[in-house]
């Protein structure tokens, strides 16, 4: 390569919770830079789990943590050319990747949620991903099935 690799940005964490990952999360949800407004949002999806989370006995942080781990895709497929024909290579996510993918995931998919607020739907969203199910965690089964189904091509890895 030409240019040295770009220095990675150090990321401060946040407020309330004083968690960098919450902070990477805050960030993916963004939009438009309106940073505030996806604290906002953030902050009050975890209150709306947070009487959830009583009665699990765990902190709403530790919900979502969770909710995260149950989500995170350990392998995918990427198309590679052989010979003019493609074929669904299965590869390993590397871990920071795995953690970017899952937070992609859960927001993408709250939302496409029905409901009134954003907060309201990733709140949802975050609660099915904790108790194994909704669109991000059939999302993580279904790249993880598709991985298995092409195994076969494993040997084409690069």
């Amino acid at each position: 390569m030409r240019k040295s690799k770009p220095k990675r940005r150090i990321i401060l964490p946040d407020p309330r919770f004083n968690d960098i990952l919450v902070t990477q999360f805050v960030n993916n949800l963004m939009l438009d830079g309106k940073k505030s407004v996806a604290y906002g949002i953030f902050y009050d999806a975890i209150d709306r789990i947070a009487d959830k989370a009583e009665k699990e006995g765990k902190s709403p942080l530790e919900m979502f943590k969770k909710a995260l781990e149950n989500i995170t895709p350990a392998v995918e497929v990427k198309s590679r050319r052989v010979g003019g024909a493609t074929f669904q290579v299965p590869t390993e996510i590397r871990p920071d990747r795995k953690v970017s993918v899952s937070m992609k995931n859960l927001i993408a998919f709250a939302r496409k949620r029905s409901g009134k607020s954003m907060a309201e739907k990733l709140a949802a969203e975050i609660v099915a991903a904790y108790n194994q199910e909704g669109g991000a965690f059939k999302r993580k089964e279904d790249m993880h099935k598709m991985a298995e189904a092409n195994r076969a091509f494993a040997h084409f890895r690069f």
